[in-house]
């Protein structure tokens, strides 16, 4: 292969996924004139990157309607980074009980990698989660509740390598955007084992969460819970109450997992998937 050989490769490699972000956002699917006019490139080469997506099965070709829509590989690879993710039923089951006993959308997140991601969320009609809060939201870390409590965990190194990342962009008026104000905020965060945000993230919403240390004490993962802005003061004592008491569970509970976990992989029944332990943070 000569020098250009794997820059060419990669390359194409970028067009094929932004040919998939392109898709995934049509509900119907996009014909192929459509695809090549917002990528930009020649129709020749989104045939050809259309027809290895549809050969893999990432893409599908819906000929009646002379379009091309998502393929159903794409849901494994969903349910499989369900699975990677995913806490333990035992933390779920806490999970749910934090949403009832608080009357609160609740929140467990965790680190992956470099992020802060939202494993697990449990709300109910009455009491819905922020609108783009869902199962792998990884964003604004610093204004949001549990991203303070993760980033409050954090080595300056880590830390200052996290706001380089991924920035301090306004999400609202009353987002911290100073990294200065910022230090001294998770300064308190620290201090008092729980970060308090309110209307950072989102307007009219205000949210509690507590840090999951590990059996070092380092912030493994956090609890969280959200409420409306203008009963936020008048709950937060009894907020803190339930969201300490069953962040303490849960913390029990991913213990708990990590010597099942380390007592089952030498007799060969534990996971052989290359996920992290509970130890490192990530959900079994």
């Amino acid at each position: 292969m000569d020098a250009a050989g794997p820059q060419s490769n990669m390359a194409s490699l970028r067009k094929a996924l932004a040919l998939l972000d392109v898709i995934a956002a049509a509900p119907e699917g996009l014909a192929a004139r459509e695809i090549s006019d917002t990528l930009r490139l020649p129709m020749a080469t989104t045939y050809r990157l259309l027809a290895v997506l549809v050969d893999a099965d990432y893409v599908i070709h819906l000929p009646e309607q002379s379009r091309f829509a998502l393929g159903y590989e794409l849901h494994h690879l969903g349910a499989s980074l369900h699975r990677q993710v995913d806490p333990p039923i035992s933390v779920t089951r806490l999970i749910t009980r934090l949403h009832i006993e608080a009357d609160a959308a609740a929140y467990f997140a965790v680190h992956r990698g470099e992020d802060i991601v939202l494993a697990h969320v449990v709300d109910s009609k009455e009491r819905p989660r922020i609108a783009t809060m869902g199962f792998g939201f990884s964003g604004a870390g610093h204004a949001t509740a549990f991203g303070k409590i993760m980033l409050a965990g954090m080595s300056r190194p880590e830390l200052d390598h996290y706001l380089a990342r991924h920035g301090m962009a306004a999400m609202t008026t009353a987002t911290i955007c100073d990294a200065d104000v910022l230090d001294r905020q998770l300064a308190d965060v620290r201090a008092r084992g729980m970060a308090v945000e309110q209307e950072e993230f989102s307007p009219g919403v205000c949210c509690l969460a507590v840090p999951i240390p590990d059996a070092a004490g380092q912030a493994i993962g956090s609890v969280a819970v959200s409420v409306d802005a203008p009963e936020f003061s008048a709950r937060r004592p009894a907020l803190d109450r339930v969201l300490r008491s069953i962040g303490h569970e849960v913390g029990h509970a991913l213990k708990a997992q990590a010597r099942t976990e380390r007592v089952a992989k030498p007799t060969g029944q534990g996971h052989h998937d290359g996920r992290a332990s509970q130890e490192r943070g990530e959900p079994r």
